[in-house]
């Protein structure tokens, strides 16, 4: 690259235009500068095709791995990393620099149009898996874009609406993940959302672009718009954006020569964020390979164990799954199992290098005869005539697996509700009559309501979207050729009404306010000690697992959890160890647990292997809205651990040193919290002895009866003087606040 192209060498004019795309997917090229690349992501790498009249949302034919929705479910970093690692491979291969994903806001709702982007409704599960993905993508030289910066849960007015939510719930549930994979995994640029946050847009907001992301975590790289997010190209570089996109933004670039003209933009803030895309492109430039290349035969192969491996066997009574691969004659019925749904709408749609689906696969695992029948069209309209065929269908063979999907997850648009379509449902209860021995096998990008048509089914296998391998994948875990192992990354409800955002979701009047606070997903619904129909990590598997007694011991500031995990059943498996801490008696209020670690650990039949999880001491802190930072409270901690939020098998018990927290008196501070601080306490009691010896005591004397300071107790101090007969003036009290202070 010219050496020349440097902050210093250029004007203002050009220094403005760096910090705006050049084209939709490119930055800006100068002399000696070259573009780069940046596009879609995250399960695939959606570089658009440049011929004219070519469809956006088509592109160059790449891998499409499974999206978030099943990654999320694997519980399994190291999986995720080689994922990622895969799509470095081909990005580079396709001349990217910048891959955008991984989408990381949690699952507030799950109406939540874009959900099967997103990994989970706990920020541990998020952060753990998505540190996994960026370290992968980067370690093949090709940029993360960390995604939505912030709290962009839902699809509704996304482009206006303000997210109002307070301080501790945003830090401990909004920006924890995003906390995690910017200081573990260190992601070349972070994009920010086109929302609001407590109504500043986050383009323009200088506390979470600057103060947070930059300040607090010690973010280096880039901060990149969402494309069409920002609204004043002066406001947004002066809070930390660097670059605008799309472009070219001619009249942005000239409104930042104006501001730095007349001295409403500082030069330096300008010469900062150019430098960064001086910066990401160099880094860019040395890490292409004109000659990089990748195998789509390994990828497609990769993709269909890691879609396998996502796949949630919810119901298996009787033992019906695995099916046997051969003497036992199938009815595949469900036009999804050969035209699959495999990924959501928007940005993130990937041309496939190929396709698999279900019919093919399952046919070409089975010596029996399978015999299909599509039950249902896909635009949901009933049809008795397919209906019919599909009940004679299930009748004739020993086992009809059925396949329904919902097709409303885009982004763009949020979900209307949670049911599958009633043309499915009614497929599902007529197969079930005509053969109780029956599968149900979900294609949906976020949760679905189970209750109550799953009591007529004894097999119920969540499916995700899967992408491009997903039709063998399903096939491998309904012949047992992979033991499932998937978990539920989000709560399926019993009814959408249970669920803790229903009554704030999705808002209105551009605002959305996050009532549910701290509760969100399971934690609101453990908190309520409400049923669920499944609940959070939950996932069953063709052999089953024991756990011995587990035992903690603190190591370095960090909790070491230990337990003996025994597969007791006559086949491999894969058990998710999760670990979810608790602190009776809290000074705060918290959720009643919440995950703070996890192991997916492959397990041989009749074999026991101890189980570590290592819980960081910085995840089991609260966010202190008094001093403005994370404080852990000291205590006996409950860490349960099992197979799920609800199957907890055992549970020890840990001390864990507090950190010093010393939260400053002040005339406002009422006489409680005073009493409550060892200093304070000892200066009101003397202060309160003094007014009481005086003439005018009497009132300051009833203070010190215990029965009355119960009633008094929550009055601030600098109120006292408004009492006649306390004998506390104005400037007693300000004595007293100087010396607790001293």
């Amino acid at each position: 690259m010219n050496a020349d192209a440097r902050p210093s060498t250029l004007t203002t004019a050009e220094k403005a235009s760096l910090t705006s795309g050049g084209d939709m997917w490119h930055t800006t090229a100068l002399a000696g500068l070259p573009p780069v690349t940046l596009t879609d992501g995250p399960h695939g790498v959606r570089k658009q095709r440049t011929a004219p009249g070519a469809d956006p949302f088509t592109g160059e034919p790449a891998t499409c791995f499974p999206p978030a929705v099943a990654l999320g479910s694997t519980w399994d970093p190291e999986l995720v990393h080689r994922v990622g690692a895969a799509l470095g491979e081909e990005a580079r291969a396709m001349g990217v620099a910048v891959l955008l994903g991984p989408g990381i806001n949690l699952k507030r709702s799950p109406l939540g149009g874009r959900n099967f982007e997103y990994y989970a409704e706990d920020p541990l599960l998020t952060g753990v898996l998505a540190t996994a993905w960026v370290r992968g993508l980067q370690s093949r030289g090709v940029g993360a874009s960390l995604k939505h910066f912030a709290v962009n849960s839902q699809e509704t007015d996304r482009m206006r609406v303000s997210a109002d939510v307070d301080e501790r719930t945003l830090r401990e549930l909004y920006l924890r993940a995003f906390q995690r994979v910017v200081q573990e995994a260190r992601p070349w640029t972070v994009m920010c959302a086109y929302n609001r946050i407590n109504g500043v847009y986050a383009a323009q907001h200088h506390w979470l672009l600057t103060q947070v992301l930059r300040d607090e975590w010690g973010f280096a790289g880039l901060v990149v718009s969402d494309w069409g997010a920002v609204v004043d190209r002066v406001a947004a570089v002066r809070a930390g954006l660097d670059l605008t996109m799309p472009g070219p933004d001619d009249a942005g670039d000239r409104a930042l020569v104006r501001a730095v003209e007349d001295g409403t933009l500082s030069p330096a803030t300008l010469d900062t964020a150019a430098a960064r895309v001086l910066a990401l492109v160099e880094r860019a430039v040395a890490a292409a390979d004109p000659d990089a290349a990748y195998d789509a035969d390994a990828h497609h192969a990769l993709a269909r164990e890691v879609a396998a491996r996502g796949v949630v066997l919810l119901k298996n009574d009787g033992g019906l799954l695995p099916l046997p691969t051969e003497g036992v004659s199938i009815a595949v019925i469900g036009e999804y199992a050969r035209t699959p749904r495999y990924q959501g709408g928007g940005s993130s749609q990937i041309t496939p290098t190929r396709l698999d689906d279900a019919l093919t696969e399952i046919t070409a695992l089975t010596s029996a005869p399978v015999t299909f029948a599509a039950g249902y069209t896909l635009d949901g309209a009933p049809d008795e005539r397919l209906a019919a065929e599909a009940e004679r269908a299930a009748r004739a063979s020993d086992v009809a697996v059925v396949f329904v999907a919902t097709a409303q997850e885009t982004e763009g648009a949020d979900r209307d509700g949670l049911d599958l379509p009633q043309s499915q449902l009614a497929l599902v209860e007529r197969v079930a009559a005509a053969n109780p021995r029956t599968v149900v096998v979900l294609s949906n990008g976020a949760v679905v309501l189970t209750k109550p048509w799953d009591r007529a089914v004894p097999a119920l296998v969540e499916g995700w979207l899967l992408g491009q391998a997903g039709g063998g994948a399903l096939a491998d875990v309904l012949f047992g050729r992979v033991n499932p192992s998937g978990r539920l990354a989000e709560t399926i409800p019993l009814k959408l009404a249970d669920h803790p955002s229903y009554l704030d979701f999705p808002g209105e009047a551009g605002h959305v306010r996050y009532g549910e606070g701290i509760h969100v997903g399971y934690r609101g619904f453990d908190a309520r000690e409400q049923e669920v129909a499944y609940p959070f990590g939950f996932g069953l598997s063709y052999t089953t697992f024991a756990y011995g007694a587990a035992s903690a011991s603190v190591v370095d500031g960090d909790v070491e959890v230990r337990v003996p995990v025994t597969n007791t059943g006559d086949r491999d498996g894969r058990e998710v160890v999760q670990v979810y801490a608790g602190l009776p008696g809290s000074r705060v209020r918290r959720a009643p647990r919440e995950l703070k670690g996890f192991a997916n650990v492959a397990i041989p039949a009749g074999e026991t292997v101890e189980v570590v999880v290592r819980v960081a001491r910085a995840d089991l802190a609260y966010w202190d809205t008094r001093l403005h930072r994370w404080v852990v409270e000291g205590g006996d901690y409950v860490l349960a651990v099992g197979a799920s939020s609800r199957d907890l098998r055992t549970t020890v018990t840990v001390r864990v040193d507090g950190d010093d927290v010393h939260v400053p008196l002040t005339a406002d501070s009422t006489l409680g919290e005073w009493m409550n601080d060892p200093k304070g306490a000892e200066l009101l009691r003397q202060a309160f002895a003094a007014a009481a010896a005086g003439p005018q005591g009497a009132l300051a004397r009833t203070f010190t009866d215990p029965a009355v300071f119960a009633f008094v107790g929550s009055l601030p101090l600098n109120r006292l003087s408004a009492f006649p007969g306390t004998s506390f003036s104005a400037e007693m009290i300000e004595k007293l606040v100087a010396a607790a202070g001293s």
